[in-house]
C-alpha cells in the first residue's frame, strides 16, 4: 500500500510545497533566519544589547543626578564639614573622634 509518486502529485499540499518559486522562498527565509550575518539569532541579541545599555543609561543618569545634588549640597561651608565629618572622619584641632561600632550576635 506504498504511495506512489503519482499519486502523491495530484496532492494539493505537495503540488504547493514542490512549486519552485515555493522552494527558493523557504530557502530563502531559511537562510535569512538561521545563517545570514543578519540573521534573526543575532538581531535578537543585538536587541538584547541594546535594552541592557539603555537601562545602565537610566541607571547612570540617575546616579549623575544624585551627584550633581550632592556637589549643590556641598557649596554651602557647613554642610561641606558635615559631610567631611561623617564620610573622612574629619575633625577640629582640639577635637577626639570616638566611633562606635555595632556589633550584632545571632
Amino acid at each position: 500500500m506504498r504511495m506512489k509518486f503519482k499519486d502523491l502529485r495530484k496532492k494539493s499540499w505537495f503540488r504547493i510545497i514542490s512549486n519552485k518559486y515555493v522552494l527558493i522562498s523557504l530557502v530563502f527565509a531559511g537562510w535569512m533566519f538561521f545563517l545570514d550575518t543578519n540573521s534573526w539569532f543575532i538581531h535578537h541579541e543585538l536587541d538584547q544589547e541594546i535594552n541592557e545599555l539603555q537601562d545602565n543609561k537610566e541607571y547612570y543618569q540617575k546616579e549623575i543626578a544624585k551627584d550633581k545634588a550632592v556637589i549643590e549640597k556641598l557649596q554651602d561651608s557647613v554642610e561641606l564639614e558635615k559631610f567631611a565629618r561623617q564620610k573622612y572622619y574629619m575633625k577640629r584641632p582640639n577635637e577626639d573622634i570616638y566611633i562606635i561600632e555595632y556589633d550584632t550576635i545571632d
